[in-house]
Protein backbone atom coordinates (compact mmCIF):
# COMPACT_ATOMS: atom_id res chain seq x y z
CA UNK A 1 0.00 0.00 0.00
CA UNK A 2 1.37 3.49 -0.96
CA UNK A 3 0.30 7.13 0.32
CA UNK A 4 0.99 9.59 -2.16
CA UNK A 5 0.27 13.09 -2.25
CA UNK A 6 -0.06 15.18 -5.48
CA UNK A 7 0.87 19.10 -5.23
CA UNK A 8 0.03 21.05 -8.75
CA UNK A 9 0.87 24.74 -8.58
CA UNK A 10 -0.49 26.86 -11.10
CA UNK A 11 -0.47 30.43 -12.22
CA UNK A 12 -4.33 31.22 -10.30
CA UNK A 13 -4.47 28.39 -7.94
CA UNK A 14 -2.38 25.66 -5.92
CA UNK A 15 -4.27 21.97 -5.88
CA UNK A 16 -3.39 19.16 -3.47
CA UNK A 17 -4.30 15.33 -3.09
CA UNK A 18 -3.65 12.23 -1.34
CA UNK A 19 -4.22 9.31 -3.23
CA UNK A 20 -3.80 5.24 -2.04
CA UNK A 21 -2.68 2.76 -4.23
CA UNK A 22 -3.04 -0.51 -3.46
CA UNK A 23 -3.03 -3.99 -5.37
CA UNK A 24 -3.99 -1.67 -8.51
CA UNK A 25 -6.82 0.37 -6.55
CA UNK A 26 -6.25 4.12 -6.88
CA UNK A 27 -8.63 5.73 -4.20
CA UNK A 28 -8.77 9.33 -3.61
CA UNK A 29 -8.68 10.32 0.05
CA UNK A 30 -8.70 14.69 0.32
CA UNK A 31 -8.54 16.78 -2.48
CA UNK A 32 -8.10 21.26 -1.40
CA UNK A 33 -8.18 24.06 -4.20
CA UNK A 34 -6.62 27.32 -2.71
CA UNK A 35 -6.60 30.58 -5.23
CA UNK A 36 -3.03 32.42 -4.90
CA UNK A 37 -4.68 36.08 -5.59
CA UNK A 38 -1.19 37.84 -5.36
CA UNK A 39 -0.31 35.76 -2.35
CA UNK A 40 2.77 33.26 -1.77
CA UNK A 41 2.66 30.06 -3.86
CA UNK A 42 4.85 28.07 -1.71
CA UNK A 43 3.53 29.64 1.05
CA UNK A 44 -0.05 28.07 0.12
CA UNK A 45 1.43 25.17 -1.24
CA UNK A 46 1.94 24.12 2.75
CA UNK A 47 -1.46 25.40 3.74
CA UNK A 48 -2.73 22.89 0.86
CA UNK A 49 -0.77 20.11 2.03
CA UNK A 50 -1.59 20.38 5.54
CA UNK A 51 -5.52 20.44 4.75
CA UNK A 52 -5.31 17.57 2.89
CA UNK A 53 -3.39 15.56 5.89
CA UNK A 54 -6.25 16.57 7.87
CA UNK A 55 -9.07 15.72 5.61
CA UNK A 56 -7.23 12.25 4.70
CA UNK A 57 -6.70 11.59 8.04
CA UNK A 58 -2.80 11.21 8.33
CA UNK A 59 0.18 12.52 9.18
CA UNK A 60 2.83 13.71 6.86
CA UNK A 61 5.28 11.23 7.39
CA UNK A 62 2.66 8.42 6.58
CA UNK A 63 3.13 9.88 3.00
CA UNK A 64 5.57 7.77 0.96
CA UNK A 65 5.70 10.02 -1.45
CA UNK A 66 5.04 13.65 -1.97
CA UNK A 67 4.93 14.97 -6.10
CA UNK A 68 4.68 18.79 -7.29
CA UNK A 69 4.14 19.60 -10.81
CA UNK A 70 2.93 22.57 -12.47
CA UNK A 71 5.41 25.34 -10.59
CA UNK A 72 5.54 23.04 -7.57
CA UNK A 73 9.75 22.16 -7.98
CA UNK A 74 10.55 24.69 -5.17
CA UNK A 75 8.44 23.25 -2.70
CA UNK A 76 11.17 22.71 0.23
CA UNK A 77 9.24 18.97 1.08
CA UNK A 78 8.90 17.47 -2.06
CA UNK A 79 10.09 14.02 -2.82
CA UNK A 80 10.07 13.88 -6.74
CA UNK A 81 8.34 16.56 -9.18
CA UNK A 82 6.86 15.44 -12.65
CA UNK A 83 6.21 17.52 -15.75
CA UNK A 84 2.88 19.06 -16.01
CA UNK A 85 1.77 17.51 -19.33
CA UNK A 86 3.07 14.23 -17.87
CA UNK A 87 1.00 14.92 -15.07
CA UNK A 88 -2.58 16.38 -16.61
CA UNK A 89 -2.69 13.59 -19.39
CA UNK A 90 -2.43 11.18 -15.95
CA UNK A 91 -4.59 12.72 -13.96
CA UNK A 92 -7.22 13.08 -17.31
CA UNK A 93 -7.18 9.55 -18.02
CA UNK A 94 -7.74 8.66 -14.35
CA UNK A 95 -10.91 10.38 -14.71
CA UNK A 96 -12.10 9.63 -17.60
CA UNK A 97 -10.08 5.86 -18.97
CA UNK A 98 -11.38 6.72 -22.64
CA UNK A 99 -9.30 10.39 -22.72
CA UNK A 100 -6.95 10.18 -25.57
CA UNK A 101 -6.55 13.87 -25.90
CA UNK A 102 -6.71 16.65 -23.22
CA UNK A 103 -7.21 20.51 -23.64
CA UNK A 104 -5.62 22.07 -20.68
CA UNK A 105 -6.70 25.72 -20.17
CA UNK A 106 -5.04 27.38 -17.58
CA UNK A 107 -4.81 31.25 -16.54
CA UNK A 108 -2.13 31.70 -18.68
CA UNK A 109 -2.13 29.64 -21.22
CA UNK A 110 -3.80 26.65 -23.44
CA UNK A 111 -2.09 23.69 -24.31
CA UNK A 112 -3.08 20.82 -26.78
CA UNK A 113 -2.22 17.44 -25.82
CA UNK A 114 -2.48 13.75 -27.10
CA UNK A 115 -1.41 10.47 -25.64
CA UNK A 116 -0.87 7.22 -27.18
CA UNK A 117 -2.85 4.06 -25.87
CA UNK A 118 -0.59 3.62 -22.81
CA UNK A 119 -0.82 7.20 -21.79
CA UNK A 120 2.21 8.58 -22.84
CA UNK A 121 1.94 12.28 -24.27
CA UNK A 122 3.20 11.66 -28.28
CA UNK A 123 2.37 15.50 -29.12
CA UNK A 124 1.64 18.80 -28.00
CA UNK A 125 1.36 22.35 -28.59
CA UNK A 126 0.50 25.36 -26.83
CA UNK A 127 -1.10 28.97 -27.49
CA UNK A 128 1.29 31.99 -27.58
CA UNK A 129 2.29 34.31 -24.81
CA UNK A 130 -0.68 36.62 -25.52
CA UNK A 131 -3.28 36.05 -22.85
CA UNK A 132 -6.61 36.16 -24.98
CA UNK A 133 -6.73 32.28 -24.90
CA UNK A 134 -6.17 32.24 -20.92
CA UNK A 135 -8.78 32.05 -17.89
CA UNK A 136 -6.86 35.43 -16.71
CA UNK A 137 -7.92 37.21 -19.95
CA UNK A 138 -11.60 36.03 -19.23
CA UNK A 139 -11.64 36.40 -15.48
CA UNK A 140 -10.46 40.20 -16.92
CA UNK A 141 -13.61 40.43 -18.63
CA UNK A 142 -16.32 39.43 -16.49
CA UNK A 143 -14.29 41.70 -13.59
CA UNK A 144 -15.46 44.50 -16.30
CA UNK A 145 -18.94 43.28 -17.11
CA UNK A 146 -19.49 42.96 -13.63
CA UNK A 147 -20.09 39.02 -13.40
CA UNK A 148 -18.66 36.45 -11.15
CA UNK A 149 -16.62 34.05 -12.35
CA UNK A 150 -18.46 31.17 -11.78
CA UNK A 151 -21.65 32.94 -13.86
CA UNK A 152 -19.48 32.79 -17.01
CA UNK A 153 -20.33 29.82 -18.50
CA UNK A 154 -24.30 29.86 -17.78
CA UNK A 155 -24.48 33.23 -19.09
CA UNK A 156 -22.92 32.51 -22.36
CA UNK A 157 -24.92 29.45 -23.27
CA UNK A 158 -27.98 31.85 -22.98
CA UNK A 159 -26.34 33.93 -25.76
CA UNK A 160 -28.62 34.42 -28.65
CA UNK A 161 -26.57 36.78 -31.17
CA UNK A 162 -22.46 35.97 -30.27
CA UNK A 163 -20.06 38.08 -31.61
CA UNK A 164 -16.47 37.73 -31.53
CA UNK A 165 -13.67 39.50 -30.87
CA UNK A 166 -11.21 40.68 -33.59
CA UNK A 167 -8.12 40.23 -32.03
CA UNK A 168 -6.34 37.65 -30.56
CA UNK A 169 -4.55 39.99 -28.56
CA UNK A 170 -5.72 40.36 -24.67
CA UNK A 171 -5.45 44.49 -24.89
CA UNK A 172 -7.07 44.86 -27.84
CA UNK A 173 -9.53 42.22 -27.56
CA UNK A 174 -10.28 44.13 -24.42
CA UNK A 175 -11.10 47.50 -26.21
CA UNK A 176 -13.61 45.47 -28.64
CA UNK A 177 -15.57 43.94 -25.57
CA UNK A 178 -15.66 48.01 -24.54
CA UNK A 179 -17.20 49.21 -27.61
CA UNK A 180 -19.28 45.82 -27.62
CA UNK A 181 -20.91 47.47 -24.07
CA UNK A 182 -21.01 50.47 -25.63
CA UNK A 183 -22.56 49.52 -28.53
CA UNK A 184 -25.44 48.08 -26.50
CA UNK A 185 -24.15 43.73 -26.60
CA UNK A 186 -25.82 41.68 -23.87
CA UNK A 187 -23.44 40.12 -21.50
CA UNK A 188 -24.33 36.29 -22.56
CA UNK A 189 -23.46 37.72 -26.10
CA UNK A 190 -20.64 39.23 -25.34
CA UNK A 191 -19.24 36.36 -23.41
CA UNK A 192 -20.27 34.09 -25.82
CA UNK A 193 -18.09 35.80 -28.81
CA UNK A 194 -15.31 35.83 -26.25
CA UNK A 195 -15.69 31.71 -25.83
CA UNK A 196 -15.82 31.40 -29.62
CA UNK A 197 -12.56 33.06 -29.99
CA UNK A 198 -10.74 31.59 -27.91
CA UNK A 199 -12.14 28.15 -28.81
CA UNK A 200 -10.93 28.77 -32.26
CA UNK A 201 -7.65 29.08 -31.01
CA UNK A 202 -7.76 25.84 -28.80
CA UNK A 203 -9.39 23.58 -31.90
CA UNK A 204 -6.59 24.84 -34.06
CA UNK A 205 -4.21 23.13 -31.46
CA UNK A 206 -6.05 20.02 -31.01
CA UNK A 207 -6.30 19.92 -34.71
CA UNK A 208 -2.72 20.26 -35.35
CA UNK A 209 -1.52 17.87 -32.84
CA UNK A 210 -3.79 15.12 -34.40
CA UNK A 211 -7.22 14.78 -32.97
CA UNK A 212 -9.63 13.39 -35.06
CA UNK A 213 -12.59 11.24 -33.79
CA UNK A 214 -10.61 10.58 -30.02
CA UNK A 215 -12.22 12.11 -26.80
CA UNK A 216 -11.11 15.24 -25.15
CA UNK A 217 -10.63 15.96 -21.55
CA UNK A 218 -10.94 19.94 -20.77
CA UNK A 219 -8.54 20.13 -17.25
CA UNK A 220 -7.30 22.99 -15.57
CA UNK A 221 -8.68 25.82 -14.01
CA UNK A 222 -11.34 26.58 -17.17
CA UNK A 223 -12.33 22.93 -17.07
CA UNK A 224 -15.74 23.23 -15.71
CA UNK A 225 -16.01 25.84 -18.12
CA UNK A 226 -19.64 24.97 -19.83
CA UNK A 227 -19.88 28.07 -22.27
CA UNK A 228 -15.97 27.39 -23.37
CA UNK A 229 -16.41 23.44 -23.56
CA UNK A 230 -19.48 24.23 -25.91
CA UNK A 231 -17.80 26.62 -27.78
CA UNK A 232 -15.03 24.43 -28.60
CA UNK A 233 -17.31 21.49 -29.69
CA UNK A 234 -18.84 24.21 -32.04
CA UNK A 235 -15.22 24.98 -33.65
CA UNK A 236 -14.03 21.22 -33.31
CA UNK A 237 -17.47 20.25 -35.36
CA UNK A 238 -16.73 22.67 -38.05
CA UNK A 239 -13.38 21.28 -39.34
CA UNK A 240 -13.52 18.65 -41.69
CA UNK A 241 -12.11 15.63 -40.41
CA UNK A 242 -12.47 16.00 -37.12
CA UNK A 243 -15.26 14.21 -34.93
CA UNK A 244 -14.15 14.64 -31.64
CA UNK A 245 -16.36 14.75 -28.21
CA UNK A 246 -15.23 17.14 -25.91
CA UNK A 247 -16.09 16.54 -21.97
CA UNK A 248 -14.94 17.71 -18.61
CA UNK A 249 -15.12 16.48 -14.96
CA UNK A 250 -16.51 18.01 -12.08
CA UNK A 251 -13.03 17.10 -10.78
CA UNK A 252 -11.41 18.80 -13.89
CA UNK A 253 -9.03 21.20 -12.41
CA UNK A 254 -7.55 18.77 -9.93
CA UNK A 255 -5.91 17.05 -13.07
CA UNK A 256 -2.71 17.45 -12.81
CA UNK A 257 -2.24 17.25 -8.85
CA UNK A 258 -3.79 13.86 -9.45
CA UNK A 259 -1.26 12.74 -12.06
CA UNK A 260 1.53 13.66 -9.65
CA UNK A 261 0.18 11.93 -7.35
CA UNK A 262 -0.30 8.47 -9.28
CA UNK A 263 3.02 8.56 -10.38
CA UNK A 264 5.07 9.94 -7.44
CA UNK A 265 3.07 6.15 -6.39
CA UNK A 266 4.24 4.55 -9.17
CA UNK A 267 7.46 5.64 -8.92
CA UNK A 268 8.02 5.14 -5.05
CA UNK A 269 6.57 1.17 -6.37
CA UNK A 270 9.41 1.12 -8.33
CA UNK A 271 12.05 2.11 -6.31
CA UNK A 272 10.91 0.20 -3.36
CA UNK A 273 11.00 -2.59 -5.83
CA UNK A 274 14.90 -2.30 -6.45
CA UNK A 275 15.00 -2.07 -2.90
CA UNK A 276 15.70 1.92 -2.33
CA UNK A 277 13.47 2.88 0.40
CA UNK A 278 12.16 6.19 0.09
CA UNK A 279 10.01 8.00 2.51
CA UNK A 280 8.86 11.83 1.95
CA UNK A 281 10.59 14.27 4.20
Amino acid sequence: MTLAAGIDVGTGAVKAVIFRVEDGNEEWLAKTTLRIRQRDPMQLAREAFDLVLEEAGVKEEDLDYVATTGEGEAIPFHTGHFYSMTSHARGARFLNPDTVAIMDCGALHGRAMITDERGKVTNYKMTSQCASGSGQFLENIARYLGIAQDEIGALSMQADDPEEVSSICAVLAETDVINMVSRGITAPNILKGIHLSMAGRLARLLKSIGVKDDLVMMTGGLGLDEGLCEAVREKLASMRGVEAEVVNHPESIYAGAIGAALWGAFRYGKLTSQGQMLKAS
